[in-house]
């Protein structure tokens, strides 16, 4: 929060629902500054998750290269297309759309809007994307593969627990990377560790996700991890209130509960968006196509905090981690490849 806090009191441009957009359209068409807006799905960009990484993301580009940053939240989803067609009418080089529910709406804008570039962020659209529009994806499994196994590692009651905001393709990475690296943690130890999920049907609703986890946490769980947005502040709040581990996720949560949160599956969105958002200000074409990101550049992977676990556990996440890179370990990502990989390491 405090991080976050910074970016308003430094003076970023916020666009707001009521419609203040950046200066007259005419006086900045060609003054040279290199513009970027971006529209955060629901969870907005106070969640210390997902949305609020990549508006850090976009404050540290701000910081290197003078760019101009602005954003507007949403109330409803029916706001996303209204939104974005609100920055399209201005001077934005480049318009993100934070979190694969804006998919039809960055879609259906770019479609109307081609003098304009669009990313969007945990989406692909396929060999069918538009030229002007750029899909930011990300192997987050690798991330969730880590954190899975040092919950494994670091279970002493061999029952840990998953909560997924709604479920989605994404979503799937998280929960099946997660149960693989529980799964190998378990062959490791050769004790069964039993993986309990559950899905809260939001990103936003913080006391759904704190009445879920306490139930895991009461049936004998004594690590959950989330993959929720801001259903993981219900999340964390329940494992600090019953005394055991949490997982955050996207960022380092660490500094929500340094006492509670044994590890985050780190999802670096804002080192991916600055790194498209480099590509086009250098001059390079991004329209038509799909950057895909994981371990081996360096935006998913674990926090380098790790106080609340044994060294040697922290250690050994490391070497799995360089293992995933070279192709030695390939982590699931849906049901279909988790159950492929069950069966391989079963042999």
């Amino acid at each position: 929060m405090k991080k976050l806090a910074n970016i308003f009191l430094a003076g970023i441009i916020i666009i707001s629902l009521s419609g203040c957009s950046w200066n007259d359209p005419e006086s900045v068409a060609n003054d040279g500054v290199f513009r970027i807006a971006m529209v955060p799905d629901m969870g907005g960009v106070n969640d210390q998750s997902f949305n609020q990484s990549a508006l850090e993301g976009l404050y540290e580009l701000r910081d290197e290269t003078g760019a101009q940053i602005s954003y507007v939240e949403s109330k409803q989803f029916s706001d996303f297309a209204l939104n974005l067609d609100k920055l399209a009418d201005g001077p934005s080089d480049l318009i993100i759309g934070v979190g694969n529910v804006l998919s039809d709406a960055i879609e259906e804008v770019s479609a109307r809007n081609l003098d304009k570039n669009f990313a969007i962020v945990d989406y692909s659209f396929g060999e069918d994307i538009a030229n002007n529009v750029t899909g930011i994806v990300f192997r987050a499994q690798e991330g969730a593969f880590l954190v899975g196994y040092i919950a494994g590692m670091t279970t002493k009651t061999n029952k840990v627990g998953f909560v997924g905001g709604i479920k989605n393709v994404i979503i799937d990475q998280f929960q099946y990377g997660f149960e693989a690296g529980v799964l190998y943690a378990s062959k490791e130890r050769k004790v069964p560790i039993k993986v309990i999920n559950q899905y809260a049907e939001s990103f936003a609703d913080a006391a759904k996700g704190k009445a879920i986890a306490s139930r895991m946490y009461s049936d004998g769980c004594d690590i959950v991890f989330h993959a929720a947005g801001g259903v993981g502040y219900g999340v964390i709040e329940a494992a600090k209130e019953s005394g055991k581990f949490v997982i955050g996720v996207d960022r380092d949560q660490s500094y929500l509960a340094p006492d509670n949160v044994l590890t985050s599956s780190v999802k670096n969105v804002g080192t991916a968006v600055k790194l498209v958002a480099k590509e086009l200000m250098n001059g390079n074409k991004i329209g038509g196509k799909n950057y895909e990101f994981g371990l081996s550049e360096h935006c998913v992977g674990i926090p380098e905090n790790h106080k609340n676990m044994p060294e040697f556990v922290y250690n050994k996440a490391l070497t799995l981690s360089k293992q995933v890179e070279t192709g030695q370990i390939t982590v699931p990502y849906d049901e279909e490849s988790f159950e492929n990989y069950k069966s391989s390491i079963d042999n």
